[in-house]
């Protein structure tokens, strides 16, 4: 069950009314003004470890489609040597995505702070994958709707971050879901079937996804 909020007190801008991927600078991570940002296709990243947040739309957008995930036969291997669950561990995923030993982590003490809190709120979720008892990879995002917004993800074992993607879209697809935000594309991701679309296509799907039916990912 989610818990509904008053909108935020800050007047996010229009993401269409700039140029570049950087949309504004400040307000801050409380729970209204994260889901709102979402629901306006911005999301929250610092600016440089320590500095303000920002607050991005990308121009073009990466997300995959629900139909388009690539799972090679050596990751429908990894999927049977993996066990998946949802919700059961986010503050530990949402610490591994923040290890500060990660190449170019940018999750600090607050958002772990936020997006815990959007989870215990409802509007965000993780999806784990284990070996003999031990998490070993995992993924977590916000859904409003039927839109996933994907933000990080982790592994400790081969595979491990890319069965929960799996585990991740196959939820959606039962559950749901309509639109899968990746932010920016990589090549990791691309390998999976993440795609580049242009900022008023995303907006146009995001539109069409966040007055969806709330996604289930206990189905």
């Amino acid at each position: 069950m989610v818990v509904e909020l008053p909108p935020s007190r800050w007047d996010l801008p229009d993401p269409t009314a700039v140029d570049g991927d950087l949309v504004a600078v400040g307000a801050d991570l409380e729970p209204a003004t994260v889901l709102d940002a979402y629901r306006t296709g911005l999301f929250p990243m610092r600016l440089s470890r320590g500095g303000p947040i920002g607050w991005w739309s990308p121009d073009p957008r990466g997300v995959i489609p629900l139909d388009g995930l690539r799972v090679s036969r050596s990751l429908r291997r990894s999927c049977r040597r993996y066990a998946v669950t949802v919700d059961t561990a986010f503050v530990d995923v949402i610490r591994a995505c923040a290890d500060p030993r990660r190449p170019e982590g940018w999750i600090d003490e607050s958002f772990v702070t936020a997006y815990s809190t959007l989870h215990r709120l409802g509007w965000a979720h993780s999806v784990e994958t284990w070996h003999d008892g031990a998490l070993v990879g995992g993924v977590y995002g916000l859904a409003i709707g039927g839109l996933f917004a994907g933000e990080s993800m982790f592994h400790r074992a081969t595979d491990a971050s890319k069965v929960a993607l799996v585990g991740l879209v196959d939820r959606l697809r039962r559950g749901g879901g309509s639109l899968l935000d990746v932010q920016w594309t990589t090549p990791h991701l691309v390998s999976l079937g993440a795609i580049d679309v242009p900022r008023e296509h995303y907006l146009h799907e995001l539109a069409a996804a966040i007055v969806r039916r709330q996604l289930r990912l206990d189905t």
